[in-house]
This record gives C-alpha cells, structure tokens and sequence, in this order.
C-alpha cells in the first residue's frame, strides 16, 4: 500500500510541478523586465544628480574664484595708485605680480594702452584693436570710482592663450588696472562636467550601455564604452528613441534585441541599453533554480508522507502493543493515545478505559480517606513491577511536589529508597515517627511480605512540635536560653563517657562579679538584659567543643571538651574571656559596662571521672578566685 501511495504522489507532485514552472517562466518574465526598467530609470537619476551636482559645484568654484580674482586685482590697483615708480618697472610689476600671486599684472591708462606689464611683450597693445580687450574700455567709460569687469576665461588676443582677465578702475588716477589667471581649476570643473567623464565614472553591470543624444541634432553627445561606436543602429535614432520611456525592444547590431530606456534631461535624451538575451538567461537562471527548489520540495514531500504513513499507522500498532506491555508490568499509569485513523482512536480508548477502571479503585481509596478528614496516605508496590499505589494525600504529607510523586509513581526502585531513606533516622525517643524537615513530622508503618509492600504515612506533626516544645522547656533556661543545669549535667556525664584516649576535658564554674550592685542601681530588668548579653557571649562559644548553662541568679557553667591538652581548653578560656571584653551592656541612657566574671575550672583527661567531682573542684577554683582578684579565671590546684 505504502508503494502505490508514493508512485500516485510522485506522478502528482511532478504535474503540478511543470505547471507552476510554466506559470512562473510567464510572470518571471514582466518581473524581470521591470525590474530592469527600475534599475535604468535609477541609474539614469543618478547620472542627472552627478550632473547636477558637477554644475554646481562648477558655479560655486567660479563664484569663489571670481571673488579672490577680484580681490587681488583691488588690492593691486591700491599698490599702483600709491607707488608710481612701479608702473614703468617690468622687474618690479613682475615682483608685484608674484607677492599677489597672479599669472599677469597690466597697468591700462586712460587712452587705452597697456602702459606698463608683467609680460614685457604685452606693453604698447591697444586694447580697442581685440574683440578680447575691448570689453575693458567700458571701465574707463563709467564714472564709477569702484567700476570693475570680470571676463570668462577665453584665449587671450595677445598670445592665444587661455586666461581670465579681471579690471579694476584706479580711484584716484586715469586708467585700470588688469590682472590674469590661468584658470586650470576651472578648466578641470568644467571638464568633469561633461558626459564622458561621468560615463567613466560611473558604474555599469555586465552588458549595461550609456549614451546621451542631443534632442536637437540626435548626435550623440557622450558614450559609457571606452571604444569608438558605430551609433547608426536603430536604437541610437532620436526618434526611436523617444518611444522608450516606458522602456521598448529595439533592434541592434546582427538582429540582436535590445531592451532600452530614455529619459528627456533639459535638451538631451539619457538612454540606457542591456541586451534582450542577458534578460532572458536572467530568466533561465532564475526557472533553473525554481524547478531545483520545487525537486527538492517534491522529494521532502514525498518522504514527509511516507514518514506519516509509517508513523500514523505502522508506528502506531507498535506503540499499542508497547503500552499493553507496559499495563502488563504495572505501569497502569500508561496511556494508549494513538490516533491517526478512527480504529486506532476506538482501541486507544477502549484500553485506557479499561485501566482507569483499576485506577479508580486507588482514587476511591483516596476520596474515602479525604472524607474522613484524617491526614493520612497509603502506598503499595510489588517486587518486578515498576508502578507504586499511591493516594492522594502522599505529597502534602512528604511534603513534595506533584511532579515528584508522579516520578516516583513510575519507579518503585526509586520510591523504595527514597522510604528507606527516611526511615533509617527516627525522631530520638520514638520508633516510627520521622522529621521532614524543621515544621514538618510525619509517623511512617510499613508492612512486608515477599512480593508487596504496604505502607500507611499519617501527619503527627502538632504532637512532635508540641513533644519538642515540651523537651526544649524542661531543659532550657528560659530567660538566657542556655541549658539548664541538671540536663547541662546530663550531657556533660554522656559526653564525659565517651571521651576518647588522649582527649581532656574540663567544667567551669563562673560567677558573674557585681551582679546585686547592678540590679539595685538599675533594676531587674537591665539585670535581666545583663545576664542576657553575658549568656549570648557563653552561647557564641564553638558549639562542636563548649556546652553552657545556668546554675541559678548569676552563676553558670560550662564544660570545654574535645581538647587534646590543658593548654587547648585554657585557649577556648582566653577567647571566651577576650569575647567578653569587646561586648558591653547598655545599662542607661549614659552607662554601659563590659561584664566582669570570674571562674574556675577543673580538666580531668579520665573518661570515668565523675561530674559532680569536677563540678565541686571547679566551683573551689571559683572561691579562690573570687576572695582573691575577681574578673579572671583560675584552675582548680587541689589540697
């Protein structure tokens, strides 16, 4: 079935394939010839920017340069209106010439003469015998003291050569003064205004033709090819091309078409030519690629389907036989979903309906315990089945999420350990109650057989805090939270026992100096605070070596274990001490004090010594030190 499916697609795919190539090859077709028509019309904006922006900064070069002629011609008539000896000097006017930097320096009296001249050859010309000098006669003609001629660079009458002349009438003297430049800036703006320089520089792509044809004459003006060109082809003719604004086939060299496009600029036609065949392999390249791209598609089709067909229909038997497998070993968690066609669908819910039938039993299970309000939660799982019965309650109680109980749901390997692993420590005095975390217990009763294992989990978690408040006040100082000193007796005895070989210990008795003063100059509750501060340095001591309670009023004790020599528990000593120093007690708004205690101590390194023995050394020390110095500690030294 799965071969005839892909032959029909194939033949199928592949017709619709030549039909979409044949209706694109049409559209491809007025794309691309549009396209090309946007592409000239661009380019040929862009040469008629680059010659507007040529006349321009061909008319603002002229402009600048005619105002610093001008300037220079002033400044040499003021030379030569107040230094007459340099009018008949040639090595003078010449020197004069060079400081003002100009080509020419002539000196014109009012008869019209060149009187005296930077070019000694030039002296004696009457300007009224030239077309090119007599426009300056009309200087001395005006009345204008500041009258004044600018001529367009042109060849000079003299000599026939190119230069730019300006006059300048003398204010106070007869006559002008002329100067001349030989206008190579000039001539170089006005040379890059013209066509074929842009054509040079413009950019063309393969094939691409410029060319400007004078609307009046139909000559061409200038050419984007470097060679010569035989412009008598129909497509150069001016009335050819005014047809090609929307841009039209014409006919070239050897019958070759060619598409062009004009555009009218002032009195000339830009024009643009790219051969008709560049356009059509544009074209061929273009279907190649499509028809590639359409192969490709139809090949990812033709396996896309094949790969549904074997994943909606093959694939979905296995997966139902899967599921059964997994039912099968327990998993009843597992959902047949298989869809794809209407009998996979009905099979699919026929089975998972059958499993929720077993299902229910556990839900049912769990709505009657929710009922009954009790927090309370059952699990059972079989050795070689990987599903566990859970009921609802199981995460509150754990104290785990959702997530987590489905994971271990699916893994009674997991479950397993994750139970032994509670189990393994009891909360201290009980056997089937466990802590889960600081506000959280739980009592735990399992049952075992060979195959099964049942388990009931309920929450005693108001009895255990209530248990734990209970203990915690029986053996807690309540106003400095230290032990209180027959549990601190307890503890010292247990950790006395198991003191190991070559370890010493030692219990301190300590007294706090000054305490009566202290409450009847400032009362009980900074008495109370006082004995607080001094408990808070006694519960900062390292809790892995010093256990401190309070013996009654203003008497504490402490017992340093975990030393490996008298000198380590008489450090501990120092550091308690040096603590002691750096905290002070506020006891009024102006008053505040370090606490002065003093204390003695007795170290033993034998495990079988007795705590009352060491307390009664200790508490001997203490005297000593209390009748003697106060404030210090001091060592029990026997009698």
């Amino acid at each position: 079935m799965q071969k005839i499916f892909t032959k029909y697609m194939v033949i199928i795919l592949t017709a619709a394939i030549f039909l979409i190539l044949f209706i694109n090859f049409l559209f491809r077709w007025h794309m691309l010839e549009d396209q090309q028509f946007s592409t000239f019309h661009i380019k040929i904006e862009q040469i008629i920017h680059m010659l507007e922006n040529n006349q321009m900064e061909l008319e603002l070069m002229n402009e600048n340069l005619n105002v610093d002629y001008l300037t220079r011609a002033k400044a040499a008539a003021y030379v030569l209106d107040r230094q007459e000896e340099v009018v008949m000097d040639v090595s003078q006017m010449q020197y004069l010439a060079k400081l003002l930097n100009v080509d020419e320096l002539h000196f014109i009296d009012e008869n019209g003469m060149i009187a005296s001249a930077s070019v000694r050859e030039y002296i004696g010309m009457n300007m009224a015998d030239y077309e090119q000098t007599r426009p300056f006669l009309a200087i001395l003609e005006s009345d204008d003291e500041e009258a004044y001629l600018i001529q367009d660079a042109q060849p000079n009458a003299a000599a026939g050569k190119i230069m730019q002349y300006i006059g300048v009438a003398r204010r106070d003297k007869g006559g002008f003064v002329q100067v001349g430049f030989e206008p190579d800036r000039l001539m170089e703006a006005q040379s890059r205004n013209t066509y074929d320089y842009i054509f040079t520089k413009f950019p063309t792509d393969v094939g691409e033709e410029f060319f400007v044809v004078d609307c009046g004459t139909g000559k061409v003006l200038g050419h984007s090819k470097a060679t010569a060109q035989d412009f008598g082809e129909k497509y150069y003719q001016l009335e050819v091309l005014y047809q090609c604004g929307g841009g039209a086939y014409q006919k070239g060299a050897d019958g070759r078409s060619m598409y062009v496009v004009s555009q009218q600029y002032e009195d000339a036609l830009i024009c643009a030519v790219l051969p008709g065949e560049i356009l059509f392999r544009k074209l061929l390249s273009d279907s190649l690629n499509t028809c590639l791209y359409l192969v490709l598609i139809e090949l990812a089709v033709i396996f896309l389907l094949n790969y549904l067909v074997r994943r909606k229909v093959i694939d979905g038997i296995h997966r139902i036989i899967e599921s059964l497998s997994a039912i099968t070993n327990g998993n009843l968690d597992t959902r047949v979903s298989v869809g794809g066609n209407r009998e996979f669908e009905e099979l699919s819910r026929g089975i998972n309906t059958m499993v929720t039938s077993i299902i229910n039993i556990s839900d049912r299970i769990s709505a009657i315990i929710e009922i009954s309000g009790v927090p309370l939660a059952a699990f059972e799982y079989e050795s070689g089945t990987n599903h566990v019965f859970v009921t609802s309650g199981l995460g509150a109680l754990l104290d785990i999420s959702d997530q987590a109980v489905a994971d271990f749901c699916k893994n009674a390997q997991v479950f397993d350990r994750y139970i032994r692993r509670i189990t393994e420590t009891p909360v201290e005095g009980e056997s089937d109650i466990y802590q889960i975390h600081d506000e959280k217990y739980v009592r735990i009763h399992m049952t075992e057989s060979a195959n099964r294992k049942l388990g009931v989990i309920t929450d005693v978690t108001g009895d255990a805090m209530e248990k734990r408040q209970m203990r915690y006040e029986n053996t807690h100082d309540p106003l400095t939270g230290l032990y209180k000193f027959e549990y601190f007796k307890q503890l010292a005895a247990a950790q006395l026992q198991r003191m190991p070989k070559g370890d010493v210990c030692a219990l301190v008795m300590i007294d706090l100096d000054y305490f009566k003063s202290i409450n009847d100059t400032f009362g009980h509750d900074v008495g109370d605070r006082y004995l607080q501060g001094f408990s808070a340095v006694m519960g900062a001591m390292p809790a892995g070596h010093c256990l401190a309670a309070r013996r009654s009023g203003d008497e504490f004790c402490m017992m340093v274990f975990g030393c490996g020599s008298k000198e380590e528990i008489t450090g501990y000593l120092d550091a308690f001490y040096e603590r002691l120093a750096q905290d002070r007690i506020v006891l009024s708004e102006t008053e505040a004090r370090t606490v002065s205690a003093s204390a003695g101590y007795a170290w033993t390194d034998d495990a079988g010594a007795r705590i009352a023995d060491l307390l009664s050394r200790a508490d001997e020390a203490l005297y000593e030190v209390k009748r003697d110095i106060k404030g210090i500690y001091g060592e029990y030294r026997g009698t």
